[in-house]
């Protein structure tokens, strides 16, 4: 599992979610489906209707690939930031029992209002 508490923020730049990684569609229960993409530049992590997944590339080659999956719910409590003036970054904070605080700096033109609505539809519900 990917190390939350003592690795760096998610430092995430949005893609289309036709874009992400292959491999994440396998982990996909019946009725679940991806609703926003973001990627680093080797890894990726994806926000479905039901969890959040986190796809952390490992080693030179990239072949090994650990998979965190945070379903919403675990989450406790969450908060997003919206970009200003100067700082054009975004956040979006998840509290989860047993695993802490997870944050995400979304870099680019995202709308992270819309993107508040539909978590909020997820976890709230």
């Amino acid at each position: 599992m990917i190390d939350f508490e003592n690795s760096s923020i998610f430092k995430l730049k949005p893609i289309e979610t036709s874009k992400v990684r292959d491999d994440f569609h396998k982990f996909l229960i019946d009725g679940e489906s991806i609703f926003a993409g973001f990627k680093t530049v080797r890894d990726q992590v994806v926000f479905t209707n039901k969890r959040v997944i986190a796809a952390n590339v490992q080693g030179i080659t990239g072949s090994k690939v650990d998979y965190t999956s945070l379903p919403y719910s675990k989450i406790n409590a969450f908060s997003v930031e919206t970009s200003g003036t100067l700082d054009l970054d975004c956040e979006i904070e998840l509290f989860l029992s047993e695993v802490g605080r997870v944050r995400f700096e979304i870099r680019g033109s995202f709308d992270l209002v819309s993107f508040n609505k539909m978590i909020s539809e997820h976890v709230l519900a």
